[in-house]
């Protein structure tokens, strides 16, 4: 799967997705990340992507002309249309469902505004769907757009050792994941429960489930009402 990221900050969201996994996964080729600079495609000779808001108001906001070249750069490369994600709070807000949604593309656009905001001719123009992460504001796109990419790529066949972690992880059945146990048996005065040590597969898996509903009662109770 590939991924271009339109960004004013490429630096930033590389080093954060150059290690652990997603690194790995670029490393064996499952999995490709670029980072576009926006500014490379402003026409203003001092590199500015920015301006006052008609209408007056506080900020900046990102201009449409070189964010639509360096979307266009990419389509110009491909040979067709991508679809592009763009990352603000006026989205739907980002789940493991629609990160389900974007794992059988082949290739999708993450757009990561800043200042106030982005000219909205160009979202019109190109943007495709509108995804948060919270309701929450934060100062640019680019840790939205990491941490799509990061659950995104989990999904990828290949790029988890054991491809049956990603079913049996946390809201994969819209229920939290089950607490884990390694050795030592006995730490600090607790012990792993025993049913984790009888061997019976079928009981543990029932263990397992059981404990998903209660943590997921306690903590999510939201989950189980859908």
């Amino acid at each position: 799967m590939k991924f271009y990221i339109l960004t004013l900050f490429p630096e930033m969201v590389m080093s954060g997705l150059n290690t652990s996994i997603i690194g790995r996964a670029m490393d064996n080729g499952l999995i490709d990340i670029e980072a576009i600079n926006i500014r490379d495609y402003t026409i203003d000779k001092h590199k500015k992507v920015d301006d006052y808001p008609y209408g007056g108001g506080a900020g900046m906001v990102m201009q449409a002309q070189p964010v639509y070249d360096a979307y266009q750069s990419i389509v110009k490369k491909v040979g067709h249309n991508i679809p592009c994600v763009y990352l603000t709070p006026q989205g739907r807000t980002f789940n493991q469902s629609i990160a389900k949604e974007f794992a059988i593309l082949d290739e999708v656009v993450l757009l990561c505004g800043h200042y106030e905001g982005i000219d909205e001719r160009v979202l019109e123009e190109i943007v495709t769907d509108y995804i948060s992460i919270g309701d929450f504001v934060l100062t640019g796109g680019e840790l939205p757009a990491m941490m799509m990419v990061d659950a995104i790529s989990r999904l990828v066949p290949g790029v988890l050792h054991n491809d049956d972690s990603t079913v049996q992880e946390s809201f994969s059945n819209n229920l939290l994941e089950y607490p884990q146990y390694t050795r030592p048996e006995e730490w600090n005065g607790k012990r792993v429960p025993s049913i984790l040590l009888s061997g019976n597969h079928a009981k543990v898996e029932k263990w397992r489930y059981d404990m998903s509903v209660e943590r997921t009662r306690k903590y999510r109770p939201d989950l189980l009402e859908q």
